[in-house]
Parts: structure tokens; sequence; C-alpha cells
């Protein structure tokens, strides 16, 4: 008969954001004009809005130059500015300007001696860390209610920077980091402390309640991020990059925000798998072919099918993600021919779409005059064979372009000698964090494991931000300390790539919630062996070059490039 040992379960604010946070902060933050224009009286009882100020934020200092947010880095949180001034870059910089940090590496001795220093016993804890978790994480985040922001990046010599690179201010009552929060992507901007300032951190599991309980807050995000970041995004974005000011700004204020499909799409794609349906037939629509071209669709976030009627069917032709658009071939012709153009072909959400909508007059007036034609690129990719068509539906219909590190094993070369499972259980405790099975096509397999999605939405529900990408390279990773076993992700993953493991106390007795006498579980998933050096450790013990790390990028999917 197994032994146990005894831990109370986890709850939803067991590890508030900030610890130190007190009821009269959030009596102070009730007052303020950004917090007061939300309708606390629209909150469940089960979810008040003092209980989200309470737990889900945090109040972080930033002395000047200390960089807040960094373009590229990804991010769980929004910002609202309580105090002082900061600035946004608008223009180049140089990379070196942000000090980036490195990954911790595990050193040459540290990987070798986890062969004789691993326990015999799998899945096994330091539970006694678990007690004091909420302590350990804000100080892993590094920024303390009580002490400045701890920022080891600051800009340096802020006059001259300011005088030498673009950059725009950003005063009190400023919300961002919203987008980057809620659609799970990279930051799209750096910002910096300009002067002493204090901010309301919001971990996006309470932004999105937020926003799901108040319209005028949600209202009031479209309008911040029209107002600070569409600028900065349409800068950045090739076609409007040569735009003067007054044209950028014209762009701007006529550009729409639209959304498509659910964002958990996951919960439909689910109940689709499980029954057997195909997804098409049953995507959104965003655009049909046909119809009048009345505008270029921008995507922001999601993924969206572009498909051509084919007999009494469609073909796919490609799909869309973030930073790519819609419609331009057919307007820059329309234009020239002086004709409206109907759309040949048909755009649909994959799941789920956030997207920007230039008007058709506004391109014909301030973008098409100036526009080199080499930026329109066809939907079609030239010398596709049939079977290169039929990878990319299988891509497609089984969401792997979600993927930007899909195990994908050659079944030609595999002998199923598990060397691969061998080496990772070597490496995370005793048990291995992908299973050797997976979907097929012809003689490539894509396995059960994590593919650390472009649109990771495992992070969708996580009651306590447990799941998160790791600031540096982007991985998604679970904090074992803060994950409370509620096995939300795990239900969430569309690929059944996160597994619910039961853990064990240092002197292997299984850890029990005494409450009610089950054991205690925690969620596991492949982190890309991101601590040890040399990238994943499947890999580098495969010993026929059968199995690979693989982003499922359109432009590779062909059968020559697998």
């Amino acid at each position: 008969m197994a032994t146990v040992a005894h831990l109370s379960r986890p709850q939803r604010w067991d590890s508030p954001y900030d610890p130190e946070m007190l009821d009269s902060d959030v009596q102070d933050l009730l007052t303020r004009p950004e917090i007061s224009a939300i309708d606390a009286g629209s909150f469940p009882d089960s979810l008040p809005l003092e209980g989200i100020l309470k737990n889900d934020t945090r109040l972080v200092r930033f002395n000047p130059g200390d960089i807040v947010v960094r373009e590229g880095d990804y991010g769980n949180s929004a910002f609202v500015i309580l105090k002082g001034k900061l600035r946004v870059f608008t223009g180049d910089y140089p990379a070196a300007l942000l000090g980036r940090e490195t990954a911790s590496k595990k050193g040459l001795f540290e990987t070798i001696a986890q062969v004789w220093t691993n326990n015999r016993t799998p899945e096994v804890r330091d539970t006694s860390r678990y007690g004091d978790q909420a302590v350990r994480a804000s100080k892993r985040g590094g920024r303390s209610r009580r002490l400045d922001s701890g920022s080891s990046v600051f800009v340096q010599d802020i006059p001259v920077v300011l005088n030498k690179y673009k950059t725009a201010e950003m005063s009190e009552g400023a919300l961002f980091g919203e987008l980057a929060a809620l659609g799970r992507i990279p930051r799209t901007a750096t910002i910096f402390a300009e002067d002493s300032a204090t901010l309301l951190e919001i971990r996006w599991q309470g932004l999105r309640e937020i926003r799901r309980f108040d319209d005028g807050f949600r209202r009031m995000i479209d309008n911040r991020y029209r107002q600070n970041a569409l600028l900065v995004h349409l800068r950045e974005t090739e076609l409007f990059a040569n735009l003067d000011e007054e044209a950028l700004d014209k762009v701007a204020q006529a550009t729409l925000f639209e959304t498509y499909g659910a964002f958990d799409w996951h919960v439909s794609y689910q109940k689709m798998r499980s029954s057997g349906q195909s997804s098409a037939g049953n995507e959104p629509p965003i655009a049909r072919q046909g119809e009048y071209v009345d505008g270029l669709l921008m995507i922001r976030a999601g993924f969206a099918r572009v498909a051509r009627e084919y007999g009494t069917g469609q073909r796919t032709l490609t799909y869309l993600g973030a930073g790519d658009n819609f419609g331009l071939e057919e307007l820059y012709e329309g234009w020239k021919a002086g004709e409206t153009v109907n759309m040949s072909s048909s755009l649909t959400a994959l799941g789920y779409v956030d997207a920007l909508r230039v008007p058709a007059q506004v391109l014909e007036e301030h973008v098409f005059p100036h526009l080199d034609e080499g930026m329109i690129k066809p939907a079609e990719k030239t010398e596709r064979t049939l079977a290169d068509d039929a990878l990319l539906e299988f891509a497609v219909e089984e969401r792997f372009i979600n993927a930007t590190q899909a195990m994908l094993i050659d079944l030609d070369r595999c002998v199923r000698c598990d060397d691969c499972v061998r080496a990772c259980a070597s490496t995370h405790g005793g048990n291995p964090r992908f299973l050797r099975h997976g979907k097929t096509f012809d003689h490539w397999m894509v396995t059960n494991a994590c593919m650390h999605c472009t649109d990771p939405v495992c992070m969708i529900g996580c009651p306590t931000g447990a799941i998160h990408r790791s600031q540096v390279g982007g991985s998604v990773v679970i904090n074992d300390d803060t994950c409370i076993g509620c096995a939300t992700c795990a239900t969430s993953c569309p690929y059944d790539n996160i597994r619910m493991v039961e853990i064990r106390s240092a002197d292997s007795h299984i850890v029990v919630d005494p409450a009610t006498s089950q054991p205690i579980l925690k969620a596991t998933k492949c982190d890309l062996c991101y601590t040890n050096p040399g990238g994943p450790a499947c890999v580098r013990a495969c010993p026929h070059d059968a199995l690979n790390r693989v982003d499922f990028h359109f432009e590779s999917i062909t059968e020559g490039d697998l």
C-alpha cells in the first residue's frame, strides 16, 4: 500500500500577483478615474472587482530610464500609468539599447550530473517550497510593490535618446500592453520611464475578467489602442512605412477593428475533433469569394484560411497569421484599372481572428500612388504539387500551423528505439514530457509534444498564470510553484500535449490534499529543455536523425522541404 504525504490543494487566488497589496491600496485604486469608470456592480459575487484588484494586479515603481516592456518580449500583463511619464520608441533604435537578457542555462557539469542526481522515483518535488510560493513568485518577477522595479536594463542618457530617436509620450491614465496580454503575442514596442513612474500592472487573467463584465472598459481598450498603438503598428507595416504623419493619422482614424470567431476557439474545435467533423464549413466567414473588395484586412492575431472554390468543394491556397494581409492584390488591380474588382478567394477564421480593416478609398488616396508592386504577394504558392496541397490541408485541418516547435518524426528513419523518450525522462525527473505517437501524414508523424504555439490557447483559462511565455525565446513553460493542478491548460490544449501527474515528496510519498484525500496534481509538458545547453534532449538523443523540431510555417509546408 502506497504511503502518502498531505498538502492542502491550492485555490484560485492563493498566489496573488502582489502578496503585499493591502485593502487600503485597493480602496485607493477604486478612487482613480481609470478604475472608478468601471462598473463594479456588473461583476458577480464570485469575481468582485475588489477581488480582481487585490489578487490580479500589483503596483510597480520605475526609475527614470527603466525599460517597462521591450519589443519582441512575451508578456502576460497590461499596464495603467498612475503617476509619471513614459516614452515609446516609434522609430528605429539600436538593439544594444535594450540589453537583451539570455536564458539561464545549466553548465556542462550540471547537465552531466543529472545522470546520477535524478531521483529514481519520478515526479519528486520539494513540497516545502509550495508553502511560500506567492512571496517567491513576487521575487521572481523582480517587481515588489514596496521597491523600485529592479529593472536590470535601462535607457541611459535620456535627453540624448530623446533627441536622437523618435519617441512618443505616454502620460497618466494611459493603458498599454493589452494586445500582447490578451492576444498572447510578443510586445510590439519598447516603452521606458522618462521620469519616476508608478504603474498598475494587471495580469491577463484579471484583464480578461474586467473586459468580460464591463463594456465601458472594453471600449476604452479599443480607444487606447487606436491612440497609442495603432500608429506604431502602421509605421512598422511596410505598406504604410513611407507615409508622412498627416497621411498616417488619416489612415489610423479610418481603420476599423474587427474580430471573428471565439477567443477560446479550442472549445468548439475539440468538439469537432471528437465527433470526427471537418472544421471547413464551420469557420466564421471574413470575406467571400466573388464579393466586392471594400478594404484591406490586416491580421493582428489568430489564423485565417484562404481558399478558392474548386469543383463542389474548395481548395486551400494558404493561411494567414499575425502580420499578414488579405485583399491587397485585388484592390491594387482594381485601382489601376479604374474599376471595381471582386475577391478571387474566400477568407475564413480558423477559430479566432483579430483584424484591422483599412477602407479602399484610404488606400487609393494615400498608399497606391506610391506603392512598390513588389510588396504584393500572390496568395497561391507557385509550383505546388498535389502532395503539397494535401500536406497543407492536413496542417491547416489539424491546426499544426499553430506550431513553432512541433516534434516531427520521419517514420522511414525511426527504428522505435525510444532513445528520445529516455533522454526526455532523464532531463525531467524520471517522466518523459511527450508521447511518441500522434497524427501522421504519409511517413511523417507529429507526436504528442508541446508545439509552443503561436497562439497558445492553453494559457486562456489558467487561473494563476502558471502557464506562460518565457520572457526570452517565447517558449510556453509552466511554473510548477504556482500551478494549482486545476487541469484547465490540459483540457484546453487542442493537441492533448499537456499531462497531469501525481507528485511525490522528497521521501517518495504521494502528495495528497488532506481536505479531499485526493492526490495533488501538477501540469507537465515539453519545455524545449530550455535550461539545458544544446536544446531539446530528444533531438540530440536520436541516433538516426529521425526527429526534428519544426515550425509549420507555410513556406516550409511542402513535401520536398520537410
